[in-house]
């Protein structure tokens, strides 16, 4: 099996294509090092062309470390409890999957006490209007964020710690309108909130990105909630810079894999809806603690 590995375009130069590989027979360690090296360096690769079944999903995906259950169990999919579905798909008069999955920057599960090393989203349904796919990723390099921040800034910001919490976003997107399930005392239980800190180090590259997301992060410890709101709007607005972001136009067989320690995300939701259907499988790896 020869890959291809080509930089992807755009301002925010980060990220890769990886054309030439059938993860569907699995992955020789030649070729899982390979794409796993060009994690590394891109933080965000996509395989092409993919045609997996959820046991082949899963089984590559534990190459990369031991999958995490989610919290919000009900959208995982029959029988794979490491597959979380995202999808605006109605059957039976209940949602398959979220349809919105996370409008607001995030890094997946930084609300755990070992966040995700990195996820690995597999589209098998895109939404296809007038030509156009629809239901795009926004993509932020945090390390070069974190890089390009004010010195003054940066000195504030370092040694910083912030709370991340699961359930305050989760239902500010209820009172919001989004179609969720109430989370139970149980799914609340799973994801008591964590402090972690504002920078944080990538543990294999040893590069230092914005760790503070949009989505999940209440405050800053150890501030007023005044400078607690400021350095967090200002580090937002850095995040989600065109200087630092990469859009992801998807394509059905794509096999996105990102790095959730140097990498935020969000999803572009709003320029679809059924009966143009969106399906889509993640499988989230878990991390190491934060440093």
């Amino acid at each position: 099996m020869t890959l291809t590995i080509k930089p992807l375009s755009g301002k925010a130069r980060f990220g890769a294509e990886i054309i030439g590989a059938d993860l569907s027979h699995g992955a020789s360690d030649a070729v899982y090092g390979e794409i796993e090296d060009a994690l590394h360096e891109h933080l965000l690769v996509v395989v092409r062309e993919q045609n997996l079944t959820a046991d082949q999903h899963v089984q590559f995906s534990r190459r990369f470390g031991v999958l995490a259950d989610h919290v919000l169990s009900p959208y995982a999919l029959p029988g794979h409890p490491e597959i979380y579905v995202v999808s605006n798909i109605v059957e039976n008069g209940k949602p398959i999957g979220v349809a919105d999955a996370g409008p607001k920057w995030h890094s997946d599960f930084c609300y755990r006490a070992r966040p995700s090393r990195c996820s690995l989203l597999y589209a098998l349904e895109v939404p296809v209007i007038d030509g156009v796919p629809r239901g795009d990723t926004l993509f932020s390099n945090t390390n070069a964020a974190y890089e390009a921040l004010p010195q003054a800034l940066r000195k504030r910001v370092d040694g910083l710690h912030a709370v991340f919490s699961l359930t305050q976003s989760y239902e500010q997107r209820i009172q919001n309108g989004a179609n969720l399930l109430p989370l139970t005392e149980e799914q609340k239980a799973k994801a008591p909130d964590v402090e972690h800190p504002v920078i944080r180090t990538n543990p294999y590259t040893g590069r230092r990105g914005i760790f503070a997301c949009e989505l999940n992060t209440k405050n800053i410890v150890d501030v007023s909630a005044t400078e607690s709101r400021a350095l967090l709007d200002e580090l937002y607005a850095q995040i989600a810079s065109p200087d630092y972001t990469y859009r992801h136009q998807w394509r059905a067989g794509d096999l996105l894999i990102w790095d959730n320690v140097s990498t935020q995300h969000r999803a572009i939701s709003k320029d679809y809806a059924l009966p143009h259907r969106r399906r889509m499988h993640r499988t989230t790896v878990r991390g190491h603690a934060v440093f």
